[in-house]
This record gives C-alpha cells, structure tokens and sequence, in this order.
C-alpha cells in the first residue's frame, strides 16, 4: 500500500472506529500503511466490516499487528474462532500465533490446535479466587514490605502461569480487592511513595545518579529464573554439556566438558546425587555475606535432595586459627544446616602433589622462578616465561626438591597449593555437581576448566553468582580483621559487627538471616541491599516470638468514675504482635480496673492537632481495654502538677478513639514502677521485654507509703 487519498483515509477511520478502535488509536494507525492494510484486510476477512464488539476488535488488530507471516493461510480460521469467542483472551491469542508459527502453511489438527489455545477450557471466578488467594499467601511478606509499592503485574503473571485462560479482567478485580483487604486505605505514606516514583518516572530526561543505580534492585523481583535459579541448574546426569571455551592467545579454542566416560564413572559414585560445598577459608569469623554463600550451598543441596560438603579452604596456614575452625561449624549448625561431611583441602595434599607431578610430566606445568612483579609483567606482555621450556626432568627434580624442604626449611608439607590449583581439583575429587560461587571467581573459570580438562579429570558444572552488599556495613575480612586486631570493637562477635556471631549477639536469630537471604533473592546482578530490608526479616520474625507486656515507667494515675470501685476485668491481650487468634497459648490475661496508670508523657493539657495522646475532654483508647474519655484534672496547690485524673470509659466501644496507649491496673496492692524516680510500687515480678532482645527481671516490693496511693 503505497499511499491512502484523503477520501479513502475517512472511511478506513470510520471502518477502525466501528470495530471499537479509540479515535487517537485509529488515526495513528492509519498513519502506517503497512498495518493499515493489514488491519483492513483482516476485518474484511472476519466479516465484520459494520462492525463488531470492542473486545473482538482489539483481537483483530493484534492479529493485523502481530499474525506469523509463514502461516496466512490459516489466518482467515483463526479470524473465526474470535469473532465467535472461541478465542477471547490475549493469552489464547498469543496461544494461537505461537501454534501458527510452528505449523506454517501445513495441515494442521483441529483438536490439537483448540487445545494448544485452550478452546472450550472455562475457568470458574472460584478457581481465579483460590489461585489468587495463594498468590498473596505465598507473596504476603513482599506485599506487606512494599505495600502499594508492589508490583501487581508480576502477580498477575503468577496467576496467569498457572490460570493462563482465566478472564484477565477478573483476575485483575480480584487482585485489586485482596490487596485492599491486605492493605487497607493507602496511607499518606503510601500516597507519597507513589508520588514520587510517578515524578521519577515523568522525568525520563533526567539521568540517574550512581546512588540510585545502586539501589536499584532493592526490591525484590519476581522473576524465578533470576531470583531463584535452582530450577535451572541442571541435573547431575546432564553434565556433559559444554562448560566454557577457553580462548589462547594463538586464537586456538579449548572447549571444556565431560566426557561419556567420565561422567558415567561420576555418576556410578555418587548415585546421581546432588552435591555441593560451602568452603570458606578459616582465617576470621563468618560475617552475614556468608550466611547468602550457605544459603546457596546448602540450599541447592537440600532442595535437589542432595547433600553439601563443609571443606574449610586451609591453603594459607599463616592466617587460619583452630578457633576460626571451630566457630565455623558451630555457626553453620545454628544457622540450621548439617554438613554431609566436614573437609579440609589439606585432606588432598598428597593428591594434589601427585596430579601437580602428573602435569609437569604432561607438559603443562613447570617450575619458575619469577616473582610476582615479574609474571604479572610477562601475562600483560603475553610473554612466556624465562622458565617455560625448562626441561621436564628438571622440573620434576626442582619440584620434588621443593616437597623435602631442601629450597626453604618447612614441615611435612614445605608446599602448599594455591586457591585457583586446588580449589578445581578438590571439587573434582570430592565429586561436585555444581560448584558455586561469587562473580570475582568468574575469570578464574578458564583456569578451573583448564587444569580438570589437562588432567582429565570430571568436571563439575559452575555458576557465579553476586556478592550479598548491604548498606552502611564492613563485609570485606580483611577490614574486620583490622578492627578486631586493634581492638576498635569487642571481638569477632561484636554487636556493632555484621559477623553472624556479632548479630547473634545482638538478639537476632538465624531464622530471619534465612528469611532475609532468601527474601533478596539470588542473581548475577550486583545492587546494594538496604540495612532495613534485614530488619524488616528481624521484626517479622520477633513479631511471631517475642512476648511483650505494658510497662508504665513515669505513671500518671487515672481513675474511671464510671466503673464501680473493687471492679476487675480480664481482657485478652497478646503475647505478641502477630499472635494467631486459634493459639491460647499467645495471649494472656491482662486486669483492668477503675484506677489505671498510663504514662504522664501521654496526658496534655492542652490538645493540637498533631498531638494523639489524651487530653481533656478527649478520647484514646486503652490497649485490650476500652475507650476512656478525660472528664476533670486533680491539679496539686501550685496548679501546675497533675495529680491525677478523671475519665469515663466507654464499655460499648463506640467511640473510635484514633490513638491506643499503653496502661497498668492497680489493683489488690498491685500497681506500677516508677524508674526514673526511684520509687517502688510494685510487688510481684514483672518481666519487660525490650524487642525480646533483653530480659529484665525486676523483684520489689510496694512499701505502701508511696505518693501515688498504692
């Protein structure tokens, strides 16, 4: 279609308009030919020229748009399953041109290709619900996290992978209920969150600042491949895949990857089991980026079925300590993960001296005598070594020479290998299936590939993934080391540290450091994860252990006239915030009386409106109890003190009080303590419970003189 007359533009636009096309969506197509003429050929082709439904009407013009164009004869079938809503969803229609464009102009089976679409399948609004009641389950603490931040396309992906004929509009009505069910109003927190990124994302023009890119995926992302890639590993009995090319300088191409051979001795040992390894050095405590290592490690080995080795990396004996070993599987076990076996590379030495012996005899090893400055200058130069042709013989005697200590004094092992020589061999001889580790390992592949193919030895399959960063910490050893050794903290397991002993210390459990791990998601991305996303893990996780309980600290004393003196009722409150409404043992009994303490930074006399706390004439509401209303203040003779004062409770609960505070019942002797002052008003055990951190265990006595009348 070469061009359109003016004549020919007004009856094409209204031909658009009447199959439900939106007047700018019209126009804008009859400004291209090429869909121009395809959109009229297929409403021409559908018969619906006098029009038809909006719905069928968007259907047609993706198939004008996006029909494969090795299967137009087929097209005109297609065009009648929409206009008879056999085909009614964009899901059954992507359905359709997936089919098409594998069939080509073949023959095609009708039932094969209705059911490749979904045809006649009718998804009920109760399986929509179901399903998208166990999408939010299985989101809710992202959704709860983010709020309105989240994303609600990626749950309507979750939904559609499992319902992909489910009526979009309802599942969207559906979803759009439940998270205000979940949510609620949004907030002025809420409002302004969105704002913002509304504005961010209007200013396209403005570049982003290097801070903002690091943060940039803070969120968690619903991508399984990308968060959670252990369904993609592949299976031990699929290792023989191509590993990695190794590309010399001469432009020759090493291809890496298991033989028939090897794979199947591999895979008579291990039973075609899953095995894996968390091999930390032993030279400092374990700090939280490795709590992400064993959650790779382990967790792969758990989900497959399979096991994990704990193999410590004591390739550098000048830095490792007996007590780094034993912190070490005592912080792996509390983490919650048992080793299959516990390892040491020095476990190897004699096999690794033998296949070190083994390459010089093949020709790909020798001894050198170039110092570090040295071989760097020569790899940058892409020179051989002075050293490369020595003969096989000499090197085999200089090696051995080396071994018995007669270059430099040592002890039983006078050598010792390096990380890249035996870190590859170890995983070999300890039959690895999938050997993983951070990205700075990345260019080391070549290397790990290269020694297993020389020797032939099994290789096992290798995926790098990102370092856990957070926010506002030390992660990097040698910096904890430093601070440890000069003694700017209390030890490895200092509080102020982000070693795993430190936030143990500090009251967080090994559970939320899971949860936390695993709530970030793994991936070959680096990004800064915020210091809060893991307290956000700590909170959720006190919030389902933690027992709390009211305390009054600088009591105020407030009596209700309304309730007869002697009075006391005993209110349902929860042990902690999440307590589950069908466990008794979550709650507990608290008394409520016609005298109550509450805080005196709680009462004002005069009110505002950013002011939430009682004041006269006001009404808060008393947690687990009820509402109270301040009727009169007891003002002592300077008539600036406050000796007490009077409310009235509300025991229907129909006032809705937009504030609760915490209370105390003095009852039977029984009142409050007063910290700050000093004086004791309080005759049985109290336990308050400061984040469920810290436990304070207070036993005093009421003295009965004391000025608040106990």
């Amino acid at each position: 279609m070469v061009g359109v007359s003016k004549g020919d533009k007004s009856e094409i636009l209204e031909l658009f308009l009447k199959i439900g096309l939106d007047d700018r969506t019209a126009k804008n197509t009859i400004a291209n030919n090429k869909v121009t003429a395809n959109l009229t050929a297929v409403i021409h082709e559908a018969a619906v020229t006098d029009g038809c439904e909006r719905r069928i009407g968007n259907l047609l013009y993706t198939v004008a748009t996006k029909y494969p164009t090795n299967a137009l004869v087929h097209r005109p079938t297609l065009l009648r399953y929409i206009v008879s809503s056999k085909i009614k969803t964009p899901a059954q229609l992507e359905a359709a041109f997936s089919f098409f464009a594998s069939t080509g102009s073949e023959n095609f089976e009708v039932d094969e290709f209705e059911e490749a679409c979904g045809v006649g399948v009718e998804v009920s609004s109760e399986d929509i619900e179901l399903t998208v009641n166990e999408v939010f389950e299985e989101n809710k603490n992202t959704i709860l996290e983010l709020r309105y931040r989240t994303n609600v396309g990626d749950l309507f992906a979750h939904v559609r992978k499992r319902l992909p004929w489910a009526e979009p509009k309802i599942v969207k009505q559906l979803i759009d209920a439940r998270m205000y069910e979940l949510l609620g109003e949004r907030t002025a927190a809420d409002i302004e969150k969105l704002s913002k990124k509304k504005e961010k994302k209007e200013k396209k023009e403005k570049p982003e600042k290097d801070e903002d890119k690091k943060f940039a995926n803070d969120a968690p992302v619903q991508l399984p491949e990308d968060l959670f890639p252990n369904s993609n590993f592949p299976p031990p009995e699929e290792n023989y895949k191509v590993h990695t090319e190794i590309r010399f300088s001469d432009g020759s191409v090493l291809i890496c990857c298991n033989t028939k051979e090897v794979l199947d001795k591999h895979l008579e040992v291990t039973g075609g089991n899953v095995l894996t390894r968390f091999p930390p050095e032993p030279n400092g405590y374990l700090h939280i980026g490795h709590a992400k290592a064993m959650f790779v490690d382990f967790g792969l080995a758990k989900e497959r079925g399979g096991y994990c080795y704990l193999r410590y990396d004591d390739t550098n004996p000048e830095a490792e300590k007996k007590e780094y070993i034993d912190h070490i599987e005592e912080i792996v076990q509390w983490m919650g993960w048992e080793p299959f076996k516990i390892t040491y590379t020095s476990d190897y030495f004699q096999e690794l001296y033998e296949l070190a012996v083994e390459l010089i005899r093949r020709g790909h090893a020798y001894v050198d005598h170039q110092t570090p400055e040295e071989i760097k200058e020569y790899r940058e130069k892409k020179m051989n070594s002075p050293w490369r042709d020595r003969p096989i013989a000499e090197s085999l005697k200089l090696f051995e020479d080396m071994k018995n200590g007669r270059i430099e004094e040592g002890d039983k092992w006078c050598i010792y290998p390096s990380y890249d020589y035996a870190h590859c061999i170890v995983d070999s001889i300890e039959n690895i299936t999938h050997s993983l580790c951070t990205l700075e390992f990345e260019t080391r592949r070549a290397s790990y590939f290269w020694l297993l193919h020389a020797l032939g030895l099994y290789q096992p399959y290798v995926w790098e993934y990102s370092r856990l960063n957070v926010s506002n910490t030390v992660m990097s050893k040698r910096k904890l080391n430093f601070l440890v050794t000069n003694k700017y903290v209390d030890g490895w397991d200092d509080p102020c540290l982000m070693t795993l002993a430190g936030l143990r210390r500090r009251g967080v459990t090994s559970t939320s450091i899971n949860a936390f791990v695993e709530g970030i998601g793994i991936s070959r991305s680096d990004s800064l994860i915020r210091l809060d996303r893991l307290e956000y893990h700590i909170r959720e996780e006190l919030n389902k252990t933690a027992p709390r309980t009211m305390v009054v600290l600088n009591p105020l004393k407030v009596v209700i006239t309304n309730m007869e003196s002697g009075t006391i009722m005993h209110l349902d409150a929860k042990r902690w915030p999440d307590a589950q409404a069908d466990d008794a043992s979550a709650f507990y009994k608290v008394p409520f009386s016609n005298v109550v303490y509450i805080e005196h930074s709680d009462f004002r006399m005069k009110d505002s409106k950013d002011y939430y706390g009682l004041a006269p004439g006001k009404s808060v509401l008393l947690r687990y109890a009820f509402p109270i209303k301040c009727t009169e203040v007891i003002l002592s003779d300077d008539k600036e003190t406050i000796l007490q004062i009077q409310a009235e409770y509300d025991p229907s609960k129909k006032t809705k009080p937009k504030v609760f505070l915490s209370f105390i019942s003095c009852h039977a002797g029984i009142c409050c303590l007063n910290v700050a002052a000093g004086s004791v008003l309080e005759n049985h055990v109290s336990i308050l419970h400061i984040f469920g951190l810290f436990n304070f265990k207070i036993e005093l006595c009421c003295t009965g003189s004391s000025s608040l009348g106990c």
